[in-house]
């Protein structure tokens, strides 16, 4: 009965496409006042933090078993009123046993294409410089090795056990950190699965803890052994760790709950897990661990993360955007991929503005990308290797971004990036403004191999483009002068 459950449930194409876009979370993660950010104590941490802001680009990876339906991470199991916890299928009707065959994909679950080499591989290539990896997403299923749970890739009930790399994690950070990756562990904090945060005798009405913590103190606890050792386990087994990326915000001390924030308005219990416990067994492992407690002002959040979308103005704190190649965090089938030209406008607008782009991509239930993902990392890198100088170990320069410019810097030279509109013409002289003339400047274009002629004033640069620079801009997303003090 199970095995034909599972294909009546994996074969229905109106469940396979139902949750086409990712939007989601994102209003869970853009309202959120960074004014009372805390900048690290620990001089080891400081010390990470200002690598990981000099690096800029990373990739963050959405996977489990969700993928076997093509549907959005996590959500359906929640009984919310929303349309990212929609359910679809044949099973819909019924939250139990919805929730089993859910749980049930455990079985089904093998990546047999799985190959973390080849994405290192594609995403050095592509520029980027380190990795997030969804360790375990708020339905609880394990992509690591994980000795408090048997709902993991590595149980036997799971196909994939029996491969040789079934400890996904571990092979996924190992591969990255032989391309001389930062690597970082994301970690869902809410467990759906786990009965010391969803507990059987009361069923959720919601994504939070499913009793009153104050009420049942000693289940609490379980519950925050649990989490804590989980973490323990990533912070000692899986090599050198540079990141721990904590999801699930609602999942925090009653006193840091903001009201003047529509989701943390909902948040009914004091859900305080402990950070100070956890970020110090972190840091006694890993020295210098980065914390990223999301959406948790404070101590323990060492930067912040907007989540599909970008600040409007430069930000003077440490901050990433995490932003989806496509419209979905998970797998879907048919993924509508943003072009090359739009990812490098955006990879440049967060850096204007002092951030880092985390750019995720969902492996598929098969264990591999979808093809277009490898294309559009390989334009990028394209830009990027011309044009890299102007994104790595570069700081904003006032104003930021101006119309269609952006400005980044070093101690030696500015850079004005121009982002053109798809089939923009160049024209024959281009203006730089926001420069100092009182020494002359030398003014170059990346790619461009010839010296630039340039007509100075107080205040601009006017700098004149040959017709073959002008052919050879109209194939570049993006255009870098750089003015040399």
């Amino acid at each position: 009965m199970k095995n034909n459950y599972f294909r009546k449930f994996r074969h229905s194409l109106a469940f396979i496409l139902s949750f086409l876009p990712g939007a989601l979370m994102a209003q869970q993660h853009s309202e959120q006042n960074h004014a009372h950010y805390v900048v690290p104590k620990d001089s080891l941490v400081r010390q990470k933090l200002a690598q990981w802001q000099n690096i800029k680009f990373g990739l963050l990876m959405h996977w489990g078993t969700y993928s076997e339906w093509g549907i959005v991470e996590s959500w359906s199991l929640c009984p919310e009123d929303e349309g990212w916890c929609v359910r679809r299928g044949p099973y819909a009707s019924n939250w139990y046993e919805y929730k089993r065959a859910y749980e049930n994909l455990q079985t089904t679950f093998n990546p047999t294409k799985f190959n973390p080499e080849r994405w290192a591989t594609a995403a050095k290539d592509a520029g980027m410089k380190y990795v997030v990896f969804t360790t375990k997403h708020h339905d609880g299923f394990c992509m690591f090795d994980t000795k408090q749970t048997d709902y993991k890739i590595t149980d036997a009930k799971t196909p994939f056990s029996k491969n040789p790399r079934s400890n996904v994690a571990k092979e996924v950070f190992t591969a990255f950190r032989n391309q001389n990756f930062m690597v970082g562990a994301y970690f869902s904090k809410p467990d759906w699965h786990v009965p010391s945060y969803w507990d059987p005798y009361f069923p959720p009405k919601d994504r939070n803890v499913s009793y009153a913590p104050k009420k049942y103190p000693q289940k609490w606890q379980q519950f925050k052994d649990f989490t804590f050792n989980q973490i323990q386990e990533l912070m000692t087994d899986y090599g050198k760790i540079d990141i721990l990326w904590l999801d699930g915000g609602w999942v925090r001390p009653a006193s840091t709950i903001d009201s003047t924030i529509s989701w943390q308005r909902t948040i009914p219990y004091d859900q305080d897990i402990d950070m100070a416990r956890i970020a110090q067994m972190g840091r006694s492992n890993q020295p210098g661990l980065l914390v990223v407690d999301r959406t948790v002002t404070g101590e323990f959040e060492n930067y912040v993360t907007p989540e599909q979308s970008i600040p409007d103005t430069y930000m003077p704190i440490p901050w990433e955007s995490c932003m989806t190649m496509g419209d979905s965090w998970s797998y879907i089938p048919k993924e509508n991929f943003k072009s090359a030209r739009k990812l490098i406008h955006t990879l440049v607008d967060i850096v204007a503005k002092n951030g880092n782009l985390l750019l995720n991509i969902a492996p598929g239930p098969d264990g591999e990308w979808h093809s277009e993902a490898y294309g559009r990392l390989q334009e990028i890198g394209a830009w990027l290797r011309i044009n890299g100088e102007s994104i790595y170990d570069t700081k904003p320069v006032a104003p930021y971004r101006q119309e269609k410019w952006a400005y980044m810097g070093t101690e030696r030279a500015t850079y004005h990036t121009y982002l053109p509109a798809e089939q923009e013409i160049p024209p024959t002289t281009i203006t730089l403004n926001n420069v100092s003339t009182a020494r002359k400047p030398t003014v170059k274009l990346l790619g461009y191999a010839k010296v630039l002629k340039i007509t100075t004033s107080p205040t601009e640069i006017l700098v004149t483009l040959p017709e073959q620079a002008r052919q050879w801009l109209t194939t570049q997303p993006a255009w870098v002068f750089k003015v040399e003090k």
